[in-house]
């Protein structure tokens, strides 16, 4: 008996389907996942701006002007922005600079020689000030009397003054000596 040369259509139908599916197999390729997104370049860091020295910014506008009150020598700068006072009895020196605070403020005194950090203690008045007072022979007077041409006061919460050297300074801690 001859064998029937002929499959039966399911027979052959599941032959093709192997035969596509093991091709297809064969054939597919293994994609690499996508490569991740480059990483954002961070912002360039900004160029540091060279910091301006106290000794090259502009005067704060205004004169000093010296009198006596009382027993007292007493030098004011631009009105009463600020003022070195002696209290001739006490042997000390106060300066106090227009403004006024809640509490106590940090300020710090610079000049040629020396920078010293000091804390200002608000005062009542007309008009409201911040004051420290000092030892008639502190150093820190010598070095704002004789620092070249300025000194500085920076004040927490106020713009700096750049206050001129002149004379007045002086004379008020001489009288206090």
């Amino acid at each position: 008996m001859k064998a029937n040369r002929r499959l039966h259509p399911s027979f052959a139908l599941a032959a093709i389907l192997t035969m596509l599916l093991s091709g297809s197999c064969a054939q597919q390729r293994v994609v690499p996942p996508p490569a991740p997104a480059p990483a954002p370049k961070p912002a360039p860091k900004p160029i540091p701006q060279p910091q301006a020295d106290w000794r090259d910014m502009p005067i704060t506008p205004g004169d000093w002007r010296w009198s006596m009150e009382g027993r007292q020598s007493v030098a004011r700068f631009a009105g009463d922005t600020l003022v070195l006072r002696c209290d001739l009895s006490n042997r000390t020196v106060t300066l106090s600079r227009a403004g006024s605070a809640a509490s106590d403020v940090p300020m710090t005194v610079t000049t040629q020689s020396t920078s010293r950090p000091l804390l200002g203690t608000p005062q009542q008045g007309s008009p409201p000030s911040i004051a420290v007072a000092f030892s008639a022979g502190d150093p820190l007077l010598d070095a704002m009397a004789f620092s070249r041409g300025r000194f500085a006061l920076e004040t927490a919460g106020m713009p700096t003054l750049y206050v001129p050297s002149w004379p007045e300074v002086s004379r008020v801690i001489e009288d206090c000596r």
